[in-house]
Formats: structure tokens, C-alpha cells, sequence
């Protein structure tokens, strides 16, 4: 039977209807993803060979023209502030939407035609029914922050997933590609060239990782210290090593492992923008790291990832919902209900989703010399305040 495809859109408005989404079939969808993913990476290095399907080379070029839309638009001179880059926002319309000139058969003429870039993107998925890619591209240009406040959180990595989610349901990846999706696509692949030479090709959390350098995306909804990251989740669960958690604490261990293993490059990235140690400025990755197993450490990871991501009514309030991920529960507050009940509706996001918080970035771009831009990995340290 074929599925009428929607637009997705918002629905939960208040605390009774993310009551009802944590017991929906979407929310098992998302957590039994999440854990089938999980699943599949245990044991796994990022520089473990892994075949691609069509699929995941489909995925991996499409990726490759975001990337290349965010060279394309370098940010824009903004010394006066230390919050985003308002160029941002050109590479947000980008990827909504791209000028082409095309020659028309008919006429043999140049004409200028607008065409929506992420819909285009999508055409050369294989197998992809082309009714879902409005449905698609919905969750694909959430992923990667949100114009208007130039920020980007947990919400938005959550949308990715989500894209993720869709194609697998619409069968343009199957369960064989579960592993490539974690290492390939979601993280990154790590290639040994002819002349054993190690090239390294972004993929998503590499992406947003120039994305924030860039444009000092601001942290949506920052935990600030009592959090994992001031962006990031799933990295963290996703990538965990069989030695003692507590290891994390030695450079030296981090830095080999960095280059296999998730959770070390993400703790290797925090320390290259942040000085003083774990225990001053992750104070969360400090307490995970005296957990004895690395299984304690990831089941735990889940339960936060529930806990944190999926029942905050801050994040999932923004949550969007079609016709693959529906939305099943209570209708809606009304406007009065909504202003005398949660008191949580509004334009934006106000105090209570998390006050505009500068860029660990803009903070490490300060203590650099004039006229030299953030470059990611090799980041000077900036004290943590």
C-alpha cells in the first residue's frame, strides 16, 4: 500500500503530549534505531574497512554538496560581535534554494531558474520514491541549524537522524548498511590512498564541526558544563572503546584513539577548545569516566539521550512530525491553555530553551592573533569561564 507522504510539521505544544509521544510508535521508532545503530558499530573502528551500497554512495555525494555550499560562502566580517556569523544564513538559503541557469530545448535559450537545491539533491537517491522528497528534504534542511538564531543543538543532530530514519523505512539503505551509516555517513571515512597516505572526507558531524568554526554557531539550548557537548549527542554514544572509561583522562590514550573511536575524537576536540582539565569543564564526562564498563557507560548514554533529547519539551516541542515518523497523540492546547498551562509557547526560543550563549569557537577566535580564522582541530585553547 502506498503512503500519502506529508510535509512535517510541529505538534506537541505541551507536557500531556509529550507524555503521549514517549509512549508512541514514533518514539520506539527513534529509540529502537538508536540502539540498532548502536548495535552495530560495538567493536567497530572508524578505520575498519566497510562496504558501501548504492545507497550510502548516494548519501555521501549529497553530503559532499553541502560541504562544498559551506566553502562557497565564507563567513562574512562580524569582529563587533562574538555570537553567529550572519553569513550563515546565505548558506541556509542555499541549501533551501539555488540559482541555475539552464538552456531550454524549446526555445534554445539561457533562462535563470530557481530550483529548490535539497530536492534536487534527493532525485539521484536510488530507489527513492520521489512523492516522499518533500517529506525528506524537510528533515535533511533542519539538520543543519536554525537561521534565525544562527544556533544549532541536540534538536537539529535529531532531525539528521530522523533523515536517516526516512530513508531507511523507504528502503534507499538497508539493514546491511547500518555500520556505514554510523562510520561513513553520520561520523566520517577514513581512506588509505595508493600511496599510503591517509585521506579523511567529512561527513555530517565533521560537516557541522565546520559549520561551528565557521559561523560560530551558537549552542541551542547549552547545558553549558553540564552537558556532554556544547552541540553534540550521539557521537558520544555511538562510540565508545573497550578500555576503562577513565581513560579519557590520558592525552596520550585519547590521541591514539582518537582517530578510531568517536568518543575519544570528541573528547580530543572539546580539550583543543577548552583548557584546564575534563573535570573543570566537562564535569558530566568526568563523572561518566569513573563508570567502570564501557556497556554501563552506554546503556546509561541512552537513558540520558531519553532523558535529555527526547523528554525535553524545550527540544521536542520543535520536533517534526509526517506521515513516516506520525504523530498519534493528543490534539493540541489552546492559545489560553497554552499561555495558563506549560507557559511554554513562543516566537523563538526564550530563556527557558536557553539563553543566546556565545561560540566556544568566538571565544578561541578572541585569543588569536588579528586576522586569523578558527581552523577546528588546531584550535588554541581558550580558559574555560
Amino acid at each position: 500500500m502506498s503512503i500519502a507522504f506529508e510535509i512535517p510539521g510541529k505538534r506537541i505544544l505541551s507536557s500531556a503530549q509529550l507524555t503521549a509521544f514517549q509512549s508512541s510508535a514514533t518514539y520506539n521508532t527513534i529509540t529502537s534505531y538508536i540502539e540498532v545503530l548502536n548495535t552495530s558499530v560495538v567493536g567497530v573502528r572508524l578505520t575498519d574497512a566497510c562496504s558501501e551500497s548504492l545507497g550510502i554512495n548516494a548519501i555521501l555525494r549529497l553530503l559532499d554538496r553541502i560541504e562544498q555550499l559551506a566553502h562557497e560562502t565564507p563567513p562574512v566580517e562580524n569582529k563587533a560581535s562574538r555570537f553567529g556569523n550572519p553569513a550563515f544564513r546565505s548558506f541556509y538559503d542555499k541549501v533551501q534554494t539555488v540559482g541555475l541557469t539552464i538552456l531550454l530545448p524549446s526555445c534554445l535559450a539561457l533562462t535563470s531558474v530557481i530550483f529548490k537545491l535539497a530536492p534536487s539533491l534527493h532525485a539521484d537517491l536510488p530507489g527513492l520514491d520521489q512523492n516522499a522528497t518533500p517529506e525528506l528534504t524537510t528533515y535533511f534542511s533542519q539538520a543543519w541549524g536554525n537561521r534565525e538564531r544562527i544556533d544549532y543543538g541536540s534538536g537539529m543532530e535529531l532531525n539528521f537522524l530522523c533523515w536517516l530514519i526516512c530513508l531507511d523505512r523507504l528502503q534507499v539503505v538497508m539493514a546491511s548498511d547500518h555500520t556505514a551509516l554510523v562510520t561513513h555517513v553520520f561520523w566520517r571515512c577514513i581512506l588509505k590512498t595508493a600511496i599510503l597516505s591517509v585521506l579523511i572526507l567529512p561527513r555530517y558531524i565533521q560537516i557541522m564541526r565546520v559549520l561551528q568554526s565557521m559561523y560560530w554557531l551558537e549552542p541551542a539550548g547549552s547545558h553549558g558544563v553540564w552537558g556532554l557537548d556544547d552541540y553534540h549527542f550521539l557521537p558520544f554514544l555511538f562510540g565508545h572503546k573497550f578500555v576503562r572509561p577513565k581513560a579519557i583522562h590520558d592525552p596520550e590514550i585519547v590521541d591514539e584513539l582518537s582517530k578510531d573511536y568517536m568518543y575519544f575524537s570528541c573528547i580530543k576536540f572539546i580539550n583543543s577548545i577548552k583548557t584546564a582539565s575534563l573535570r573543570w569543564h566537562s564535569p558530566m564526562l568526568d563523572d561518566i569516566s569513573a563508570v567502570k564498563t564501557w556497556e554501563k557507560v552506554n546503556s546509561g548514554m541512552i537513558k540520558m539521550y531519553q532523558a535529555e533529547v527526547l523528554g525535553k519539551l524545550p527540544v521536542i516541542q520543535h520536533f517534526l512530525f509526517g506521515s513516516i515518523l506520525p504523530y498519534e497523540g493528543p490534539s493540541p492546547p489552546s492559545s489560553d491553555e497554552s499561555h495558563h498551562g506549560d507557559r511554554h509557547v513562543h516566537e523563538g526560543w526564550g530563556d527557558c530553551c536557553g539563553i543566546p550563549v556565545p561560540s566556544a569557537f568566538a571565544a578561541a577566535q578572541k585569543e588569536r592573533e588579528p586576522g586569523k580564522r578558527i581552523e577546528g582541530p588546531g584550535i588554541r585553547p581558550v580558559p574555560f569561564d
